[in-house]
């Protein structure tokens, strides 16, 4: 793929972590421009509203200046085919994550030929965070802003406290 290929970059990012960034980072280094598409995601139950998402996604990405921040909603491959992106990035962190995304990659390549997916695997340090691990130990208290962003510690340590003040 040359370096003027456009990719895009899904997820829910609920919240984003500093696994997503590694990811972000990298694919910045194979592709001339990279879409963090943050998804609407209507059918999840996420912590944080997509307003929410949304901004941290934003704050993340400042720091890669060919990274551009989208909403996204509805099928992933129209999506890309009405950015003109050619690439979709996901990242593996283990061998279930490869399996699942195999298949969806499967079928993306059914529904989009043209759309090549490029996994990534997550870096040594990133592999057992999850979005899903990250809000359920910081609403029980725990300390995880070693596996995301300040500005994301800060929005969890928020939600934490409003979560725990009396109703």
């Amino acid at each position: 793929m040359s370096h003027a290929t456009l990719a895009i970059y899904p997820g829910t990012f609920d919240p984003i972590t500093c696994g997503h960034e590694d990811i972000l980072r990298r694919a910045c280094t194979l592709f001339g421009k990279v879409l963090l598409a943050v998804a609407i995601a209507h059918h999840k139950k996420t912590l944080f509203t997509f307003e929410e998402r949304l901004a941290m996604a934003q704050e993340s990405a400042r720091q890669w200046p060919q990274v551009h921040v989208l909403p996204y909603d509805g099928l992933l491959v129209e999506f890309a085919r009405q950015q003109g992106a050619r690439a979709i990035v996901r990242g593996l962190r283990s061998e279930s994550d490869f399996d699942f995304e195999a298949r969806l990659a499967g079928m993306n390549a059914a529904l989009a030929p043209e759309i090549e997916t490029v996994f990534l695997h997550a870096g040594w340090r990133w592999q057992a965070v999850s979005s899903t691990h990250v809000r359920e130990i910081a609403l029980l208290g725990g300390d995880v802003a070693q596996f995301v962003p300040p500005h994301v510690w800060q929005r969890l340590q928020h939600k934490r406290a409003s979560s725990t003040q009396p109703k």
